[in-house]
């Protein structure tokens, strides 16, 4: 193995990228005096905060997640309607606009995730636990309210201050499998009364308001992010997890909620931070990768007929729908960030198919998040904005760049993994679907393993979603390259998957 190739620490790999990309992997002095400064959870003497304590919240996240920023409960009503409740934690009682933590905060945006080292936006003494939702533990939270007719349809929603306590911290796929009938039940599921009845009825009203979205046009993409193994500082292994029930479950919830936050904001004609997809611009190319499933999409960009095409393909293909999405997801465009104000149009979020949407439910982990609760916590006490409409704008146009960067930085880390991986298998051929075509380059993702890496030789004429067959030719863990040429037999571009299967 030559020098460029050798075996690298993940960790100074994700600290350079960090640093490269305009974000900062450490706490800065001022910060850390401030947390040391912070005695314990924060707690408010307020009559207008409600104690919810008793109800029977929990939480349901990856396994490892100890940042926890939302917690759900539910409760039958008359005539079939189901009140949800969404339990936000309540970050701004600890971190206050300006001030040390909240610059840093501001400057990276958002809580990077990478094999190496989770990069948090927070400290992690406030993150994971003063302002985490920690299981017995009192926490101040903002509450967004539904009420949920049995068609799925929100027929109301209300957001107030609260004191809440998880009384069971539990992860996906433990949920999933039990709610699938293909594992056991969770243990604390089984320890605490009424928990069994009270996530079978979050269950079944979820499926039912992912119906009601579904018919309204809104997109059911999966993509595979790989997660890198690691063992004594070496990638063992490269794995990828499908999107489950429980994962569906709470995904439902925060859709709601973000939504009703966004219009509690609109109701109150003040400005907010927007979180929007914009009608797609490669909609033709879109269309073609339908053409070549033997669909046809008609020609104005309409959100139905592709969530239409979708669930056709998911339904037909399960295994390589990962792929189709991933194509998709690219040809859509990017989330922004975008300040909304009182009277105009909004841009709407296309792959949601709705028109009001912010990020509201994970101010522990994004910044966008805490600025909306801010605004939601100043509009229910009648207090003026912590930002004008120019901060807004100025805050979008940041949150959107850094995000874009910590996406980048978290991608890097993901190929450096891989590179590592993939050591020792130069030459070997590889069955690709082309993820990324312009000028700046041709990207491919190998389906088996589940890498991603540019295409540096016969990539003339191929497109997004074409499926073609690489080599590999070079690796590059330093910096996360990973090199492939074009091999022959290709299959005809944009045809459907076949089989995944690396020649080995």
């Amino acid at each position: 193995m030559n020098e460029q190739n050798r075996p690298s620490d993940l960790r100074a790999i994700a600290h350079k990228a960090m640093r490269d990309r305009g974000l900062e992997p450490d706490f800065p002095p001022d910060a850390l005096r401030q947390l040391n400064g912070i005695p314990a959870a924060a707690h408010e003497p307020d009559p207008a905060i409600r104690d919810l304590r008793t109800l029977l919240w929990c939480s349901i996240d990856n396994d490892t997640s100890r940042d926890l920023d939302q917690l759900t409960v539910a409760e039958e009503l008359d005539a079939g309607r189901v009140k949800i409740l969404v339990a936000i934690a309540d970050v701004d009682a600890l971190v206050k606009p300006s001030s040390p933590i909240d610059r840093h905060a501001r400057t990276n945006t958002t809580s990077v995730y990478t094999a190496a080292q989770i990069f948090p936006m927070l400290p992690e003494r406030l993150s994971t636990d003063l302002t985490s939702l920690n299981e017995n533990a009192d926490r101040l939270a903002l509450v967004i309210e539904l009420v949920v007719n049995g068609d799925g349809s929100v027929q109301d929603s209300a957001v107030y201050r609260a004191v809440v306590t998880n009384h069971a911290k539990l992860a996906y796929r433990s949920v999933a499998a039990w709610l699938d009938g293909s594992g056991p039940v969770p243990e604390k599921i089984v320890k605490t009364a009424g928990l069994d009845e009270q996530l079978r009825l979050q269950d079944r009203i979820a499926h039912v308001m992912k119906s009601v979205r579904d018919a309204h046009g809104a997109l059911d993409l999966e993509t595979i992010e790989p997660e890198a193994v690691l063992r004594d500082g070496r990638v063992v292994d490269l794995r990828q997890e499908r999107q489950n029930r429980a994962q569906d479950l709470i995904a439902d919830f925060m859709i709601a909620a973000n939504t009703a936050s966004a219009r509690f904001l609109e109701k109150r004609g003040l400005p907010a931070l927007r979180r929007v997809v914009r009608t797609p611009e490669r909609w033709d190319r879109i269309r073609e990768v339908a053409a070549g499933f033997g669909e046809q999409l008609p020609a104005p960009p309409d959100s139905k007929a592709l969530a239409a095409f979708l669930a056709r393909r998911r339904q037909q293909d399960l295994l390589r729908f990962p792929d189709l999405s991933l194509t998709i997801v690219k040809l859509l465009g990017a989330g922004e960030y975008v300040v909304q104000l009182p009277g105009r149009e909004s841009a709407g979020h296309f792959g949601l198919a709705v028109r009001e949407y912010s990020h509201s439910t994970a101010p522990n982990r994004r910044f966008p998040d805490l600025v909306t609760q801010r605004l939601l916590k100043a509009a229910l006490a009648g207090e003026s904005l912590p930002y004008d409409a120019a901060e807004l704008a100025a805050l979008a146009t940041h949150c959107t760049t850094q995000e874009d960067a910590a996406k980048k930085v978290e991608r890097q880390v993901r190929k450096s993994a891989a590179a590592l991986f993939l050591s020792g298998r130069i030459g070997e051929v590889f069955d690709a679907l082309v993820t990324g075509a312009a000028d700046k380059g041709t990207w491919v993702r190998v389906l088996t393993p589940p890498v991603e890496g540019r295409l540096t030789a016969g990539y003339q004429g191929v497109d997004v979603g074409d499926q073609i067959r690489v080599r590999l030719t070079g690796l590059n863990v330093e910096r996360g390259f990973i090199d492939f040429a074009r091999s022959g037999n290709d299959r005809t571009p944009g045809a459907p998957p076949r089989a995944a299967s690396a020649v080995r």
